[in-house]
């Protein structure tokens, strides 16, 4: 095996292994990478070239030594700015944070590290995980690699952008509504919202206590696979941490999906919100390959999408309001236009509301669970091609459907992964929802649906004259 221009977790992983490839060059690639491309895209917000050049020297003498300890040892990744990273400014992209230095490191973070891979830097956020895209917060928004002049999505939008490019095979981003699938579906790349509770989300900055998911995104499921086996587990200062037994993930994907029911939310999609007609023949063409590994395909019958996001998006906007209610009231300035009107919105929820939107999101998430009893998983598109980078109103928060939503409403799995490409030459995108901490059937779906199609052998071109 031969290292190919923009080698995968597990194509790095393997030739690490075999002395084949120093997590050194490895590193220095990416940096080189970043360094001449990264001014095009505004994917990082704090660069570590100079730490991930001492871990990769370190995973080098570590692996000649005595083998990889895992098969993240001498690769590079980045991290949402939201997770904590001591001794390295976390600013939520908000000038709130702007001096922010944690003394800890989240759980993902320490996990990371004891796996060996190697820190390359903090990645672009919406404000807060919340807020954008935004021009007046304290960096730049992020773009879509695969044309400039659009939008990776958020709030992972620098996680997004950055795997796409090619400057990092790994990521961590975090997912409240659709931040993790979001910019994996504008990006063309693999992003998992894992089952609410199975990745800790101590040390990262709070958006929205009761729908937070912590994931990962790169360039293959079978690349999420190897993380999730590093960042899966219970952890007792999360209060929301699952204590379940976690499996290999990458020992799940054995390609054979033959016998697996699909459901499809039919009025989701035919009355509720029809996709647009480029968007729903590659969906449809998505369901006739795994019709063609073995899989059958039935209609199913969810509670309305409206539901949904109401009761998320009410429950959303008054935790928002708690977390950052104190600030609003004393340094409003410093949050960017977005995120302050969101905040503003969710100091008018009434208790009343707040406890009927909870009540609602269990009905909702019972209604769930019952459906994913009959089936072994639900597909849809994960949202449109990606549009242009441009502020958005405030308020299509509260006025806009989301196939995402439901999922984090439910705590289900769920992943995006790319299913082509429109006639822009934007990416299309298949959402692929499990049942609860069945993750791993999830991503052997992923991964074998990316082994029957091409579309893991093109990747977006940066050409340095778009800087002008």
């Amino acid at each position: 095996m031969t290292m190919t221009e923009f080698p995968t977790i597990a194509e790095a992983s393997r030739l690490i292994a075999a002395r084949e490839l120093s997590p050194v060059e490895l590193t220095e690639t990416c940096l080189s990478r970043i360094e001449a491309q990264d001014g095009l895209l505004d994917s990082f917000v704090t660069l570590t070239a100079d730490r991930a050049r001492a871990e990769a020297k370190a995973a080098e003498a570590a692996i000649g030594a005595g083998g990889p300890v895992s098969p993240m040892h001498g690769i590079p990744y980045c991290l949402k700015d939201i997770y904590d990273t001591a001794g390295i400014r976390t600013t939520g992209m908000s000038r709130l944070l702007a001096d922010n230095v944690p003394v800890r490191d989240s759980f993902c973070q320490e996990k990371l590290a004891a796996a060996g891979g190697v820190l390359l830097g903090k990645n672009a956020t919406w404000e807060f995980a919340h807020g954008g895209p935004s021009w007046d917060v304290l960096f730049p928004p992020a773009r879509n690699p695969w044309n400039r002049d659009y939008s990776p999505a958020g709030s992972s939008s620098g996680s997004g952008a950055a795997v796409a490019a090619g400057f990092a095979p790994a990521t961590m981003g975090t997912d409240t509504g659709g931040s993790i699938r979001g910019p994996a579906a504008a990006c063309g790349i693999a992003g998992l919202k894992p089952t609410y509770g199975l990745v800790s989300r101590r040390g990262v900055i709070p958006n929205c206590f009761s729908h937070d998911h912590a994931g990962p995104l790169a360039w293959t499921s079978e690349d999420v696979a190897i993380l999730m086996n590093v960042v899966a587990g219970h952890d007792p200062e999360d209060p929301g941490s699952a204590n379940v037994e976690i499996p290999d993930y990458t020992a799940a994907l054995t390609g054979d999906v033959k016998g697996l029911v699909i459901g499809v939310p039919q009025s989701w999609l035919e009355d509720e919100a029809p996709p647009k007609p480029e968007t729903k023949a590659a969906f449809d063409a998505a369901l006739k390959v795994f019709e063609g590994l073995g899989c059958s395909i039935r209609p199913v019958k969810l509670p309305p999408l409206r539901h949904f996001d109401d009761s998320k998006k009410t429950i959303a906007v008054a935790e928002l309001f708690t977390i950052h209610g104190a600030d609003l009231r004393k340094r409003p300035d410093l949050f960017g236009a977005s995120l302050r009107y969101r905040i503003i919105a969710g100091g008018l929820v009434r208790a009343e509301e707040y406890i009927q939107a909870m009540r609602m999101r269990t009905d909702l998430a019972r209604a769930m669970q019952a459906v994913m009893a009959t089936v072994d998983l639900l597909m849809l598109p994960t949202q449109e091609p990606a549009g242009k980078l441009e502020p958005i109103d405030p308020s299509t928060l509260f006025s806009r459907t989301s196939f995402t939503t439901p999922f984090n409403v439910g705590g289900n799995p769920a992943l995006s992964v790319c299913s082509g490409f429109a006639n822009s030459g934007l990416p299309f995108s298949l959402q692929i929802v499990g049942k609860l901490f069945d993750d791993a059937t999830v991503l052997r779906a992923g991964d074998a649906y990316e082994k029957a199609t091409p579309w893991r052998s093109k990747r977006p071109v940066l050409l340095a004259k778009e800087a002008a």
